[in-house]
């Protein structure tokens, strides 16, 4: 049986994709920039907020730090107010969160959204879980799919990786994953295709949170 699951936030937990557009969209009309419409956002996230606006914005202005620079303000100033208008969690996923914790399993939250966010974002929609762990982009710790961020969460919890199951959406995750020796199971309801999962080895991919419960008590199946 896993003892530990950690998940991804965006397009794993949480939809949020509506918010972080409407930040980026609210940041590229103050700097004078065409906005994008909602759909085109699940290909921006991914790979932290500096590199979500690189990608909005055009060719040659992502190359201008200043111009990156105010873009990273003008969406923080908008995202930390309004970053829990109009997300909302997966279905069925708080009961699945609550089923696990009755369970016994630890849960932590390892994204590279920033971590200002990340925490108040979990608070706001989570409040009920007593997360191990909830870590998201910080200056001084690389993002995925960098293993480091999943090492902080096994120390803190002092699980074993033979002991833990990550669970995300993209395939930054799935390489995460394996890049940190440890499990992967890829959500087909985020923000990327399961084409991506695939190709990135994701070890199971499941369509509906509850049948995580099957892979915590049996592993992966074979």
């Amino acid at each position: 049986m896993k003892k530990l699951a950690i998940f991804d936030l965006d397009g794993t937990l949480l939809n949020t994709i509506k918010d972080l557009g409407d930040a980026v969209n609210y940041a590229l009309d103050h700097n004078g920039f065409h906005t994008h419409s909602v759909a085109s956002y699940p290909y921006f996230v991914g790979n932290g907020v500096k590199r979500l606006i690189e990608r909005a914005l055009p060719e040659d202005a992502r190359k201008n730090a200043q111009v990156v620079s105010n873009m990273l303000k003008d969406f923080k100033l908008y995202y930390n107010d309004h970053n829990t208008d109009r997300t909302v969690p997966y279905e069925g996923m708080p009961e699945l969160l609550s089923t696990l914790q009755d369970m016994g399993v630890m849960l932590a939250v390892a994204s590279n959204k920033y971590q200002q966010a990340t925490e108040k974002i979990i608070s706001h929609y989570f409040s009920n879980i007593n997360w191990v762990a909830v870590l998201g982009q910080q200056d001084d710790i690389p993002i995925k799919p960098d293993p480091s961020i999943i090492f902080m969460v096994l120390s803190q919890a002092r699980i074993s990786k033979q002991e833990t199951l990550i669970v995300g959406d993209s395939g930054i995750d799935m390489e995460t994953a394996r890049r940190a020796c440890v499990d992967s199971v890829g959500v087909s309801w985020g923000f990327r295709p399961v084409k991506e999962l695939k190709e990135y080895h994701a070890n199971v991919i499941i369509n509906k949170p509850q049948d995580i419960i099957t892979i915590i008590e049996n592993g992966i199946p074979i």
